[in-house]
């Protein structure tokens, strides 16, 4: 059965577009990581919220009106990748641009699944489109406890955080004492690539915002992530270790970071408890005396008697919270 939809988006036909079809802006209201080749022939994967990811193939680009293409989840055994098919047309309207959606080739379970899915996600592209961005998705604030779908949520938060730095904000110090914040960002992309390296992706340069550097960055890595999977043991530097505690290290990556950004730029970060419970839980098995005498954190800090989840974890990686 196919689902239809439409929406009043309150930007002009191109700038609609863009939010539909671009990762930069796919970020702000539907995706967590996004790779986009946007021409006839050509394929995209978007990871929707943390551990589920769809994929498929362009079959019609018409920039500023129309893109058809397939649609299916990997991993899933009745609607895999390039089973179904997504049509968008675009129309100016009164206020803006007329939004429709219809997803054809689902059955009526499925009809019924996606047609909370694209309600939930069209509400929010009207969102982003109003404001901006549609801030955090709480369809991804609690992600099964896993080493990929844990990266993938934190790295969500971090990237929400990144949007909120403004270029005013690039050199302003963080609570890394030898880092401003774009010397942060750096180190992050420097870490996110050499775990990705780990699982096999190919480092490419990137630029533009902090936020999109880091996004490019922590897309490759998770991608090859899922294609190698998490057993057995991986390299990181000269060192061997389980798959699954070397992926687990991004998760304390993007999640303490998140909040270095924040703490820098007078942001929040918000993050759900069954989350924060379990990075601080990875944290305990990574973050070892050894790993402290390296100089990679310091001592850890006690945290007060009151204080929440994400506040123990960045007091446990040595960082003095407000708690």
């Amino acid at each position: 059965m196919p689902f239809e939809k439409s929406v009043l988006v309150p930007l002009n036909a191109d700038e609609t577009f863009a939010l539909i079809t671009q990762p930069d802006r796919l970020r702000r209201w539907q995706v967590v990581t996004a790779r986009v080749d946007l021409r006839a022939g050509g394929d995209y994967r978007w990871t929707i919220i943390p551990g589920h990811a769809v994929a498929g193939t362009f079959t019609e680009v018409d920039p500023g009106r129309r893109v058809v293409f397939t649609w299916g989840w990997e991993g899933s055994p009745d609607l895999p990748p390039g089973t179904s098919t997504v049509v968008v047309t675009l129309e100016p309207a009164e206020g803006g641009t007329m939004v429709h959606v219809t997803h054809e080739g689902l059955s009526a379970e499925q009809e019924a699944s996606h047609a909370a899915g694209w309600t939930h996600y069209l509400d929010r592209l009207v969102t982003a489109a109003t404001a901006g961005d549609a801030g955090p998705d709480e369809w991804a604030a609690k992600p099964a406890p896993d080493p990929l779908s844990s990266a993938e949520a934190t790295l969500a938060i971090c990237q929400l955080s990144l949007r909120g730095v403004a270029e005013a904000d690039y050199h302003k110090p963080t609570v890394c004492t030898e880092f401003d914040v774009t010397q942060l960002a750096d180190h992050l992309i420097g870490s996110v690539t050499y775990l990705g390296a780990a699982a096999g992706a190919s480092a490419e340069p990137v630029t533009g915002p902090l936020e999109s550097q880091v996004a490019t960055a922590a897309q490759a890595t998770l991608e090859a992530w899922h294609v190698r999977g998490l057993d057995g043991e991986v390299k990181v530097g000269p060192h061997e270790m389980p798959a699954g505690a070397a992926l687990g290290i991004l998760s304390i990556e993007f999640l303490v970071h998140a909040w270095d950004f924040a703490e820098a730029t007078g942001q929040q970060v918000v993050v759900s408890d069954e989350l924060a419970q379990h990075v601080l839980g990875v944290a305990r098995q990574i973050i070892t005396p050894e790993a402290r005498a390296g100089g990679s954190f310091a001592d850890p800090i006690e945290a007060s008697p009151d204080a929440g989840l994400l506040d123990r974890l960045i007091a446990f990686t040595g960082r003095t919270t407000n708690q």
